[in-house]
């Protein structure tokens, strides 16, 4: 049985990205994105709901997002969904479900141009997983 993990989201960041290295010297950035869906009741009521998602981007492309993106800057994501576990100092089970990017489209740039973050051939995203935090995701 064939399956897929693909994800496209198009939002707004809520933070400038936070970039951080692996021990072995991968970078590795934290972005916080803000995803709208506007929608209309059976009343005919119009709303707007929010959704906020994590993503994980690794490598010179994380590097790239941290030199060039701020608050409020749309992208685009293309990535895949993953969950991790761990358990704090403390002893308690966390859980988080982020993207894992694949590559990110930095949008509204200068003059209005979309300007792509290339992924480097054979660059591998995901593989290494920082050490976690007593009570934060481990990022």
């Amino acid at each position: 049985m064939a399956s897929l993990n693909k994800v496209f989201l198009i939002g707004n960041l809520t933070r400038a990205p936070e970039l951080r290295y692996t021990p072995s010297g991968t970078a590795v950035a934290d972005l916080r994105l803000a995803v709208n869906r506007n929608y209309t009741t059976q009343t005919g009521e119009k709303r707007e709901e929010t959704c906020f998602l994590t993503v994980v981007v690794w490598g010179k492309q994380a590097e790239s997002c941290r030199e060039y993106l701020d608050k409020g800057r749309p992208v685009l994501v293309e990535g895949r969904l993953q969950t991790r576990d761990w358990e704090t100092k403390d002893g308690q089970k966390r859980s988080v479900t982020e993207v894992v990017a694949e590559r990110v489209q930095f949008m509204g740039g200068r003059g209005g141009a979309a300007a792509p973050v290339p992924v480097p051939a054979g660059e591998s995203f995901g593989e290494e997983t920082p050490g976690t935090g007593e009570d934060d995701v481990p990022f």
